[in-house]
């Protein structure tokens, strides 16, 4: 099976403009999510919209692909950089993986789950979740537990036992009915989503073509488009928490992270 990964990446961004090429310990975010991603591949490439990126990229030896500025995820622009590599090297790939831009401590390991998913035939895409914590901890530790899996900037996922995606809510999924709400967290191992996908790469151009779904629009996901219009997403669990760059705040915090992890 031969996979690319492609890394979105835009300059323009409300909360934090140009945090691709913000330093993180001495190099450019966008340089240090290549370089997680190289351990397993050299087949890489970095989507922009942005010359700056681009030639930051290409700089440090990475390669790199101009998109259009008028995507309106980062599933189009994946979707139109494949087309551009492909007719540039002639190289044809059975998988697509989309790591963030803004995502520097990515590890290889969680991109390989993803990889893996498509060692069953019927997976079409892949996406990670990670538990949000292990039941039966105490009940303090259910107190923040229940915090995180209410934030509704954290969508659950609903897994099926054979382990593809039931439903994504940003809502608590599932309601366990005459539970107490502070035992939720040691009832239910509930699970996170992490917004990393790969896809078999026909599925790729199928899922660009899809107009806005009901369920989309209700709840601001594009991966219930896909669910939808009847495609089958293979959950990888994961163990590694992700920490992405959202916001200057968040750049400091990823900053002393390196900086204990050097230490250690």
């Amino acid at each position: 099976m031969k996979y690319l990964i492609v890394i979105p990446a835009r300059y323009a961004s409300t909360r934090f403009p140009g945090k691709p090429l913000a330093i993180l310990g001495g190099k450019p975010v966008i340089q240090r999510v290549y370089e997680q991603a190289r351990q397993l591949t050299s087949d890489i490439y970095v989507a922009t919209d942005d010359s700056r990126i681009y030639d930051t990229v290409t700089s440090f030896g990475g390669n790199a692909v101009m998109t259009s500025p008028d995507h309106k995820s980062g599933t189009d622009r994946i979707e139109e950089a494949v087309r551009k590599i492909q007719e540039k090297t002639h190289a044809e790939y059975d998988v697509i993986v989309n790591i963030q831009g803004d995502e520097p401590f990515i590890q290889p390991a969680q991109i390989k789950a993803l990889i893996d998913c498509f060692n069953d035939e019927r997976t079409e895409i892949a996406t990670l979740g990670i538990r949000f914590g292990r039941p039966g901890g105490a009940e303090s530790d259910n107190t923040a537990l229940l915090h995180d899996i209410q934030n509704s900037n954290s969508p659950k996922i609903a897994v099926s036992q054979q382990g593809f995606a039931l439903y994504f809510s940003r809502s608590v999924i599932p309601f366990c009915r005459g539970v107490e709400e502070a035992r939720w967290p040691e009832t239910f191992p509930y699970i996170k989503h992490i917004g990393m996908y790969a896809y078999r790469r026909h599925v790729l151009g199928e899922v660009t073509a899809l107009p806005q779904s009901p369920l989309e629009k209700a709840e601001s996901l594009e991966q219930l488009r896909w669910l939808e219009n009847g495609y089958r997403i293979k959950v990888g669990i994961t163990t590694s928490e992700t920490i992405g760059i959202d916001t200057p705040e968040d750049l400091e915090k990823a900053e002393r992270f390196l900086e204990e992890k050097v230490r250690t």
